[in-house]
């Protein structure tokens, strides 16, 4: 649809206003920054200045008129794009109707070709055609009503006219003497003139009944319109004339009617042969388009007329008044589907445009502004230099404040690594020291000095973790580990603290979680050790109790599930529902993994560890500070039970690396229970070998239980869980009553051989006399061997001395239970030797002696006393030792060819330190390789070096590996550390 703006100029369009605002306001920007710093840098002089303000103010208000001028254009274009969518859209409507009714008449046209004159009797009389026009009116939105002229030759007319009773009457007097619509009667018309044919209306809807009879080619626009149409084929339009009867204007849309269906390109010529009649829509222009109108919302605003413009000098107006409105028009061509006629829309505001309020105020409030800016401009240049002044001192104040920071850190990382240099020789002395012979009482002192020293060691661990966490460098390793045998190890390092306090303390591990997991095992130690440390601070009376569990075990077993009362508890003390610990964790919401831990890898291992006391509990306004650095719950606190108060700081960091979060819940008097999760990799899946390995070790630390029965006599059903948990560890099955009676009926039944009888001392105590008969019982059964009889105990001062029994008294295990104390207590009650492989201990020693005997090894490093601990361990095992105290001297003796099958070098040494004495070494060997590289009988040289470092900040595993090491051990030496790297070099002799 074809449109064009009767308004002239207004420009092309543009962009909007707020577009150039913002060009104008960067200018204005960059004209302040470089003024501030003219200014600031005192490059102008203040004479300059008040020129350079009375510039800004002239050129905004130049700008300010700019802006009233573009933006009222742009008001203005606005107005008419809006003028022109909606004549557009009344345009549209009315050209959509009018097709439809077109396209209506002209199926009319073929239902008369169809059932009038192809049929003999027609099956259409003016009743039948009025009754289907009638009811088929809606389809037709703007006709006025449908009429069908025959073609009638001159030689046919007599016979026609008594065929259809009436006489054929003309139009043309009609058209030119108009008569009102009341005046109108079709009988007085006259009969219509000789002519060549004619074409009088035979059918017509009832609005236009008065055609019926009137040859329309006695009109003269008729005459065209029906002319044009047989010519054409297609729909042709009249001009618009007063319509009859009506006196309105209207059109008069003309199909011919064919005796049969033409070709595409037949001939004008062919087309009149075969013409039968014409077929007409009469269309009442100034009613349509009223109506039209009518039923758009926003007709009161806009003043449309409708013109036939097929004579362009003279145009006809169809629909219109001449109502004064706005200065300019908008004109939308209309096309009704005949070439020849041409019709256009004209639509105009009634409304003459508004003030421009919004170009009016913009102006003036951006002027406003720039008046305001001047004014800034000129009151802040007196300041400028006193701001930058300030700017430079804070910047250099930030700077000292930067540096002090670093600074900090490097003294602590300094001091921290100064003091654990001696401390490791220190402990690495009394570690050979313990291997001398020494009586009992020196044994203990050098047993508390050692103890002394790793509490001192512990404490600086600490404080280099916290300023790691600080730097965002505490990095977690990944390696294949047993937390079952850390958790044990846990337990040893409080059992001692425990036992004295007559604190129960216990562990459990589902055994959903898997025997082998990769992670950060020392990390994890951590994290536990503190957690239980604090709970033995704190706890005097009743329980300690470590659970570890899979997340979805917790979320989806009942069996897991805690209620805060007694029965269901370690000791039988309330405790705080652990639970409500856990409530806000992402793991067992619906958008943490949880709800896609399943699906993302089966690798994954989503474990939730609880430590539950009975202390003290947290007081309730310190808990919300519980987690921050230094942190002591209260001054008495800190004074009674000591504590650096960074423990569950550093503690909740390693949990986030951990992929985990930790919780905790806390009632005074009653007790605390912290919770976290943590995710690790299931180390059964990713290496088979070690699957075997953890296997076998399990075959042989169990074989000598192999098929034996154990009962537990416990009446508290989460003790009993605890006590079956690490029986079962050895290969043991066990079955659990909850008193002596049921205990003695089970043993007395004969179904189950019973080995082995574990009395909880609470059971024991109950009843000495009944003690007393379940001994004598059970050894008088018929059948088997009678089982051995243990006691556990909490303390074993706290055990009652022995019964009335001619037996011996049973055997007491003290608690808490762990799987090597457990199998040496039963192994030597019950007279069971494993005959299998040494101990862990034995055997890393043994293997290191197998592997490290004949070894030339060198030893580097600045300090006389670790070199002579190191030294001494590795001599220990057998090597041939070399020490040296400087990188240059191990570059010397490391030339090739030399005689040492491996290097242990320091890192940090004045002058040389570990790094750059390794990269020269590499260099020496590369040169070598390259020299002898065409003898293939010449092996590469390349010795082994592992840094030796108390820096746990400095000597990371990737930094060695970059500087060409191939990996490290801490100071002093640990056997399982050592065989694990020396391992990787050399093999057993």
């Amino acid at each position: 649809m074809d449109t064009k703006m009767g308004f002239p100029g207004g420009g092309g369009g543009g962009k909007m206003w707020h577009i150039w605002w913002e060009k104008i306001s960067g200018q204005g920007c960059k004209i302040h920054q470089q003024y501030y710093q003219y200014i600031g840098s005192k490059k102008v002089k203040r004479a300059l200045w008040r020129k350079l303000l009375l510039t800004w103010v002239v050129g905004w208000i130049i700008v300010s008129l700019w802006i009233l001028c573009y933006m009222s254009l742009q008001g203005i274009e606005k107005r008419k794009e809006t003028l022109a969518s909606m004549c557009d859209e009344r345009a549209r409507m009315l050209q959509d109707q009018f097709n439809v009714s077109m396209n209506h008449i002209q199926a009319m046209s073929i239902l008369i070709s169809t059932f009038h004159h192809a049929k003999n009797p027609s099956a259409i009389d003016q009743k039948t055609f009025a009754r289907y026009t009638e009811r088929t009116a809606f389809e037709r939105p703007l006709t006025s009503g449908v009429a069908y002229a025959v073609r009638v030759l001159h030689s046919e007319r007599e016979q026609f006219e008594k065929q259809q009773g009436w006489t054929i009457k003309r139009m043309d007097t009609l058209e030119q003497n108009p008569v009102h619509k009341d005046d109108y009667a079709p009988e007085a018309l006259e009969p219509s003139p000789v002519q060549e044919e004619y074409a009088p209306v035979i059918f017509a809807q009832d609005t236009i009944a008065h055609v019926i009879s009137v040859n329309v080619l006695s009109g003269k626009e008729d005459r065209e319109n029906v002319l044009r149409a047989r010519e054409s084929g297609k729909g042709v339009l009249t001009a618009p004339f007063r319509l009859l009867k009506t006196n309105r204007l209207g059109v008069i849309l003309t199909f011919a009617v064919y005796k049969r269906d033409l070709p595409s390109n037949a001939t004008p010529n062919e087309r009149i042969q075969a013409t039968d009649g014409y077929l007409g829509g009469v269309f009442d222009v100034e009613s349509l388009v009223e109506k039209l109108l009518q039923q758009l919302a926003s007709k009161q605003t806009v003043i449309v007329n409708v013109y036939d413009t097929t004579n362009h000098t003279h145009p006809i107006a169809m629909y219109g008044s001449n109502e004064s409105g706005d200065d300019f028009y908008h004109v939308s061509t209309l096309n009704f589907g005949d070439p020849f006629r041409k019709h256009e829309m004209h639509c105009r505001f009634k409304q003459k445009p508004p003030w421009p309020w919004l170009a009016i105020t913009t102006s003036f409030g951006i002027l406003v502004i720039a008046f305001l800016v001047g004014y800034i401009f000129h009151a802040t240049v007196n300041r400028i230099a006193k701001v930058e002044e300030d700017c430079r001192v804070m910047t250099e104040l930030q700077k000292q404040a930067v540096a002090a920071d670093v600074a900090k850190s490097q003294f602590l990382a300094t001091v921290s690594h100064e003091i654990r240099t001696p401390m490791n020789g220190v402990l690495g002395m009394l570690h050979m020291l313990m291997d001398t012979d020494l009586d009992v009482t020196q044994q203990e002192y050098v047993r508390t000095a050692q103890e002394s020293g790793k509490a001192l060691v512990s404490l600086i661990n600490e404080v280099l973790d916290q300023a790691k966490i600080e730097f965002g460098k505490l990095e977690l390793e990944a390696v294949l580990f047993d937390i079952r045998a850390i958790l044990d190890d846990v337990l040893s390092l409080f059992s001692e603290k425990s036992q004295g306090k007559g604190v129960e303390l216990a562990v459990y591990v589902s055994d959903q979680v898997p025997e082998l997991l990769v992670g950060d095992p020392r990390r994890f130690r951590q994290i536990i050790t503190n957690l239980m440390g604090n709970s033995i601070k704190f706890t005097d009376k009743g329980h300690i109790f470590v659970t570890i569990h899979l997340v979805e075990e917790v979320v989806h077993s009942i069996e897991v599930d805690k209620e805060s009362n007694s029965e269901n508890t370690l000791s039988g003390s309330l405790v705080a529902d652990s639970r409500r610990s856990w409530e806000g964790f992402r793991a067992f919401s619906q958008e943490g993994p949880l709800g896609s831990f399943s699906s993302l890898s089966n690798d994954l291992v989503n474990l939730i560890v609880s430590v539950e006391d009975t202390g003290e509990g947290i007081p309730l306004d310190s808990q919300p500070r519980i987690f921050t650095p230094f942190m002591q719950v209260g001054p008495s606190i800190s004074r009674k039970h000591g504590g650096t108060g960074i423990g569950l700081s550093i503690s909740k960091c390693l949990v986030g690396l951990m992929n985990g979060e930790i919780g905790f819940v806390s009632i005074p008097k009653i007790g605390s229970t912290f919770t976290f999760t943590a995710v690790f990799t299931n180390g059964l899946r990713n290496s088979n070998e070690c699957k075997i390995q953890q296997t076998s070790n399990q075959q042989s630390a169990s074989s000598e239980f192999e098929g034996m029965t154990a009962l537990i006599i416990d009446p508290r059903p989460v003790r009993a869980k605890v006590s079956r948990y690490h029986i079962q560890r050895l290969g043991i099955h066990v079955e659990i009553v909850s008193d002596l009676n049921q205990g003695l009926l089970t043993i007395s039944n004969g179904n189950i051989v019973i080995n082995m009888v574990l009395i909880e001392q609470e059971v024991w105590d109950r009843d000495l006399g009944l003690s007393s008969h379940f001994v004598n019982n059970t050894r008088k059964i018929d059948h088997g061997v009678p089982p051995k009889l243990f006691i556990l105990v909490n303390s074993s001062t706290s055990f009652k001395a022995s019964v009335n029994t001619d037996a011996d008294n049973p055997t007491v295990i003290t608690k808490p239970l762990r799987a090597s104390m457990l199998a040496a207590s039963l192994q030597r009650a019950m007279g069971v030797q494993n005959k299998g492989a040494p101990r862990n201990r034995e055997l890393q020693s043994l293997s290191l002696r197998h592997l490290l005997r004949g070894r030339k090894i060198l030893i580097v490093d600045d300090n006389a006393v670790n070199r002579a601990v190191a030294a001494g361990a590795l001599k220990k095992y057998g090597a041939d030792v070399v020490c040296v105290s400087s990188g240059k001297e191990a570059i010397s003796s490391l030339k090739p060819p030399h005689q040492f099958d491996a290097c242990f070098m320091d890192i940090q040494m004045p002058e040389m330190d570990g790094f750059v004495a390794t990269k020269r070494i590499r260099e020496m060997e590369e040169s070598v390789n390259r020299e002898v590289s065409m003898d293939e009988n010449v092996t590469n040289w390349h010795v082994p070096i592992l840094a030796m470092t108390a820096d746990v900040i400095q000597a990371t595993h990737e930094k060695c590996l970059k500087d060409g090491m191939d990996g490290y051990v801490s100071k002093p030496f640990e056997a399982e550390q050592l065989y694990r790297e020396v391992s990787r070099f050399f093999q057993s002799s």
